[in-house]
């Protein structure tokens, strides 16, 4: 595949609007408020990084995937959870605050298990001379791209939180729009292997996805966390941030394989749906506990 320059030059800046956007809507108390939910946090976090990598490799191993697209699938499980992830949560009366805490730590701590379990994938599904591993360089970039803009973010609403609120909406919506490009994008760049592979493909990012939200919301709620945990922890495992996945598979100074950017691509429209209908989900079987658990908390 010939490195565009344009597509070189787009992509670490669509990404870098969208992790500022996450940065202005973030402070430093998102990430102490870790030491008020200790339980549900770790709950959250051991459900990301070491139930969904697991799961999703049975589910790649099981549809028999070809190599690229396992890797992809893999990544995309590696992602930490989507901004979108606050929205939803937000809308089916789940637990914002620690939405926005799991959000935070979670982009710091995907730093180092990304690529991590990209390596790891990459051994085992690629063929020797394919498996080219993300070496300490191209952490050094992954970093730069996610953390320095969220980094400049959180500066910006510390010194100027008037501009910072101002500008919360207008970044979101405009990262939304950068997340449809990018995923039409992922599709041109491939569009044979879309074809091809789509159905198997599809089902495979479908499932992962309801597989994510039904551990994001039962494994908290087995372990006896409230309703609106349960729900927000459901959200945030459930929104990976496709757009972090397809960047790095697409960007030619990372992975360079827009094969590996179509799992998430593809997932990419259809959690909007699957978080919708979870969010109607719990709020007509379990309507009236959110209610009271959301008059306790206020």
């Amino acid at each position: 595949m010939t490195a565009s320059p344009l597509l070189t030059a787009f992509l670490p800046i669509a990404l870098g609007i969208i992790m500022l956007g996450l940065g202005l809507s973030l402070t430093l108390a998102d990430f102490a408020r870790v030491v008020k939910f200790p339980k549900p946090v770790l709950i959250g976090l051991g459900c990301q990084l070491l139930l969904l990598p697991l799961l999703c490799f049975l589910i790649a191993k099981g549809f028999g995937l070809a190599p690229a697209l396992a890797v992809g699938l893999m990544l995309l499980a590696a992602s930490p959870g989507g901004t979108s992830a606050n929205l939803y949560s937000h809308l089916a009366h789940g637990d914002v605050a620690l939405n926005v805490t799991l959000t935070a730590v979670n982009s710091v701590i995907a730093i180092l298990t990304m690529p991590f379990i990209v390596n790891l994938s990459l051994v085992y599904f690629m063929e020797g001379d394919q498996a080219i591993p993300l070496q300490f360089g191209k952490v050094l970039q992954v970093f730069a791209i996610v953390l320095v803009p969220v980094a400049v973010g959180m500066v910006i609403r510390r010194l100027a939180p008037g501009f910072a609120n101002a500008m919360e909406t207008p970044v979101k919506i405009i990262s939304a729009l950068f997340l449809l490009l990018v995923v039409v994008i992922a599709f041109v760049k491939d569009w044979q292997t879309v074809v091809e592979y789509a159905p198997m493909v599809g089902l495979a990012a479908l499932l992962f996805n309801l597989v994510s939200l039904g551990v994001g919301y039962w494994v908290p709620r087995l372990l006896k966390l409230p309703q609106r945990q349960a729900v927000a922890i459901g959200m945030e495992i459930g929104i990976h941030n496709g757009t972090l996945a397809i960047a790095l598979a697409l960007s030619p100074s990372l992975l360079n394989n827009p094969t590996m950017a179509i799992p998430a691509a593809i997932y990419s429209f259809f959690m909007f749906f699957t978080a919708a209908l979870f969010g109607w989900w719990v709020n007509f079987a379990h309507g009236k506990e959110l209610a009271a658990e959301e008059g306790e908390a206020a």
